[in-house]
């Protein structure tokens, strides 16, 4: 029968496709010549037996010719249980003979890089010979792997280049302040290319929802998952919208605590002021000041700011400050009264 490519593998006869692929990771990873480099051709060749068994086994056609004909059915000298087969094997006519079928075995580096995502394991050529040659676009990885590399990432999760994923991008999304204090949904309608599977891109609108909770803060984002346009050989880009703040008539924001300024006479400041505020939830606060309103006065309303993201049921504070109107000129009468009224 020729090379015994399931001891090659050292695997079963009845091998699933896993374990024939785990079978020629770890041996792949042992043999590679990268890794010998003190028995380098004995280690070509062992590399180049191994890609070439698992390349038979892990295909069904291959496997079948080769478990019913061995590795001489494989190569030609004998017909194929059937015609017409994958890619990797040529099938032809001579004269008036059978169908013969031709195996061409792959370069065992491309094997490799197919199943890693990369050529070598050290980084370095293979340099020429048994294996098929140099590698080809090696990254390096010297030293970080020991005889099995998925040790380090688990089993079955080769690295890979892969398509490179298109920049993010974003968008301001405003909202209120009554928005953000108390939650709102709001619908985008975004337009984006997509592809179908001959690659051919159309146009198509979609409607996003997006669940502003309460508290949230300018700069908070929402990413859409690769909601961009999709092109060949490209990860579509996310789509992320970065809240943004409108300006209120009223209230200014200090994290989680609201900030108002009220204007009040001077009279006021020192009498006494009744203070109302309509929240952004459109109560009202009544609010009696009786303490004497100095310019760098601040009333501090417990639990009136914004909720807290975390927890919405806690708020933060609400912070009146005082803008106080000074009179621009006073009667002679006004200036005895106010001196008799306040003076020592």
């Amino acid at each position: 029968m020729g090379v015994d490519y399931y001891k090659l593998l050292q695997v079963e006869k009845s091998a699933t496709e896993d374990e024939l692929k785990k079978a020629y990771r770890k041996l792949a990873m042992k043999w590679h010549p990268d890794k010998n480099p003190t028995n380098k051709k004995e280690a070509e060749t062992k590399f180049k037996q191994i890609s070439e068994a698992y390349e038979v086994l892990s295909d069904p056609q291959k496997r079948a010719i080769y478990d019913q004909y061995g590795e001489e059915g494989l190569k030609g000298q004998m017909p194929p249980p059937d015609a017409g087969g994958p890619g990797g094997a040529t099938y032809f006519q001579t004269g008036d003979g059978p169908n013969v079928f031709r195996f061409n075995p792959r370069n065992a580096n491309d094997i490799f890089a197919e199943i890693f995502g990369f050529s070598s394991p050290m980084g370095g050529g293979m340099g020429g010979g048994g294996a098929g040659g140099g590698m080809r676009g090696g990254r390096s990885f010297g030293g970080m792997f020991g005889d099995d590399m998925f040790s380090s990432f688990g089993e079955g999760r080769p690295m890979s280049h892969g398509p490179r994923k298109a920049s993010p991008l974003e968008r301001k999304l405003p909202c209120s302040l009554e928005e953000l204090y108390k939650g709102t949904t709001k619908k985008m309608k975004i337009s984006r290319e997509i592809a179908d599977a001959s690659g051919r891109t159309m146009p198509v609108e979609e409607i996003l929802t997006i669940e502003v909770k309460p508290g949230w803060k300018k700069g908070t984002k929402i990413t859409f998952p690769e909601k961009g346009n999709e092109h060949p050989n490209e990860i579509p880009a996310d789509l992320v919208f970065i809240i943004d703040e409108k300006p209120h008539s009223t209230f200014t924001r200090d994290g989680n605590d609201l900030v108002m300024t009220e204007r009040i006479s001077l009279a006021e400041a020192l009498a006494g002021y009744t203070l109302q505020v309509t929240t952004l939830d459109g109560r009202t606060l009544t609010i009696p000041i009786n303490t004497v309103i100095h310019p760098n006065y601040e009333e501090i309303i417990p639990r009136e700011g914004m909720p807290i993201p975390k927890d919405p049921s806690k708020k933060g504070n609400l912070r009146v400050k005082f803008n106080i109107k000074f009179p621009t000129r006073l009667t002679s009468e006004q200036k005895a009264g106010i001196k008799k009224l306040l003076g020592p």
